[in-house]
């Protein structure tokens, strides 16, 4: 089975290419970060059985591309896979033709599962894990996680699903100055990509409230 994941997020795309083939040993994993390389893509490989579509890319602006996708392959599955995850967004979504509507901030399982029950037939949207993370960042003090007050900051913007740019311009940083402080925020919470950092501060939340609770 294919699967192509059109993002333009190089750490989307690997932790796509690392959990999708556990679906079953025969998934082959298929990139593409702009409309271009979509329909370039697809005509490659028509037997491609499923699309997992990030809305926000270059080239693309908001559902155009999910509904050029329903309009020119009406037989394929195509599932948003999004940072953005206000009803607005994924009625929007559903409404434009989507099979599903999966949060970047959801864990490797409910991915999976999103992506079985899409494959059954069924049109799953996952819960968005962003706005427990939120609220776990809201009760934990900075200096709990091994981050500076800045970081922290940096790291709250992050579990609302604001890439790079937005975080700049909220806190008046550079750009490298961001980085800098989101490479400092994976290696204090070891893991490797932004969505792992979220679900992350969940499991940390979950396992402070369990010991206040002894």
């Amino acid at each position: 089975m294919k699967i192509l994941v059109v993002d333009d997020h190089p750490l989307i795309q690997q932790a796509l290419a690392q959990s999708l083939p556990h679906l079953h040993g025969m998934v082959e994993v298929i990139a593409a970060v702009d409309r271009e390389e979509t329909l370039t893509a697809l005509a490659r490989h028509p037997d491609c059985a499923l699309v997992l579509l990030d809305l926000t890319l270059p080239g693309a602006h908001g559902l155009d591309l999910l509904v050029q996708l329903r309009r020119d392959f009406p037989a394929l599955p195509v599932v948003v896979l999004s940072a953005t995850h206000d009803r607005a967004t994924i009625d929007a979504s559903m409404a434009a033709g989507a099979h599903g509507y999966i949060a970047k901030s959801a864990d490797a399982q409910e991915l999976l599962r999103a992506v079985r029950a899409v494959i059954a037939g069924r049109r799953p949207v996952t819960s968005d894990i962003a706005p427990r993370a939120a609220a776990v960042l809201r009760a934990l003090a900075p200096g709990v996680l091994g981050l500076t007050a800045r970081q922290a900051d940096v790291l709250r913007l992050l579990a609302q699903g604001k890439p790079n740019k937005m975080i700049c311009r909220d806190l008046n940083l550079s750009e490298g100055t961001v980085k800098v402080h989101v490479s400092a925020i994976l290696k204090a919470l070891n893991v490797h990509s932004r969505t792992q950092a979220v679900v992350e501060i969940v499991k940390r939340g979950a396992s402070v409230e369990s010991a206040t609770r002894q």
